[in-house]
């Protein structure tokens, strides 16, 4: 870097410390707010590594954002923007709608880099932002609507292979009886807010990745959603034969400790798994090869 750019660097670091105390000032509360109230869900226990995660890739971006971007400002389109998220954090803050509240503060990022760095900085930007709307929960009806067929086809899938290893196991609907316990298989465990926390997962481990391959990228997130239905399945086995072998206190005491950090480990397992196969049959692909014709 030569003494211009780290110039043009330095100054660009200090020219955004007033917008970074204002942004901070603004959504403070609300993300104190959400730390207090559905981030303590299972469910929505994703949300502060989503944000977490989200702030190191822009950081991580940071530096090729200041010097590619080179102050090509599209204000009028990002007041616009700044304007529709300001007016997404009133409604969103004072009716408690948080869709709104935190759709909002990824507008507000978005009219930001418009405002001070233009569509480059957009560019370059977009995944980290993309990324922030894995944090935002969504509806219940649309959460119930999906996540019961979800429950019913782990509970069926586990259900066979554990009377395929000889378990003494019968299902009513979501519900599992091996031995003298029952097992509810809840919405934490097969539901449509850990398949997009594992989807997540996968996108960021291909962006963190960066494959060349634009068919290696594709298919692994096309993957991603029978790799996390998968990995439920096995959260599910292992909760249940814990409480087979172990009785229901362990298997509670599973539940409430480790559950997660199972459903996690498989996914992030197999996710390595598939994209190293997806490798192997990339390298061994046949490449055709033309032969110029030779005039003769």
């Amino acid at each position: 870097m030569s003494l211009h750019q780290f110039n043009n660097y330095k100054s660009g670091i200090l020219a955004w410390w007033p917008i970074i105390l204002g942004v901070l000032t603004l959504y403070i509360p609300t993300f104190y707010g959400l730390a207090n109230g559905i981030w303590t869900n299972e469910e929505q226990a994703h949300g502060p590594i989503i944000l977490i995660l989200s702030i190191w890739l822009i950081f991580r971006k940071w530096k090729t954002m200041i010097e590619e971007s080179d102050d090509q400002s599209t204000s009028v389109l990002g007041w616009l923007v700044l304007i529709v998220a300001l007016i997404f954090y009133v409604v969103g803050s004072s009716q408690q709608i948080l869709i709104l509240e935190i759709g909002s503060f990824i507008l507000a990022l978005t009219a930001i880099l418009l405002i001070k760095r233009g569509y480059a900085a957009l560019k370059i930007m977009w995944f980290p932002l993309f990324f922030l709307l894995f944090m935002i929960p969504l509806p219940g009806s649309v959460v119930s609507f999906f996540t019961m067929p979800m429950k019913m086809a782990v509970s069926y899938v586990a259900e066979n292979i554990l009377f395929w290893a000889n378990y003494p196991i019968a299902r009513n609907g979501v519900i599992l009886q091996i031995g003298q316990y029952q097992l509810l298989v809840a919405d934490a465990c097969a539901g449509l807010q850990t398949l997009l926390t594992l989807e997540a997962l996968g996108l960021f481990y291909l962006n963190l990745i960066n494959h060349t391959s634009v068919f290696r990228n594709v298919t692994l997130a096309i993957l991603i959603i029978p790799i996390s239905f998968t990995a439920n399945v096995i959260r599910v086995i292992v909760l249940t034969l814990i409480t087979y072998h172990y009785g229901d206190a362990a298997g509670q005491g599973f539940l409430h400790g480790f559950a997660g950090m199972v459903l996690f480990i498989s996914a992030l397992v197999l996710i390595l798994g598939v994209d190293g196969l997806l490798q192997y049959f990339a390298r061994v692909q046949p490449v055709n090869v033309i032969h110029p014709v030779r005039n003769v």
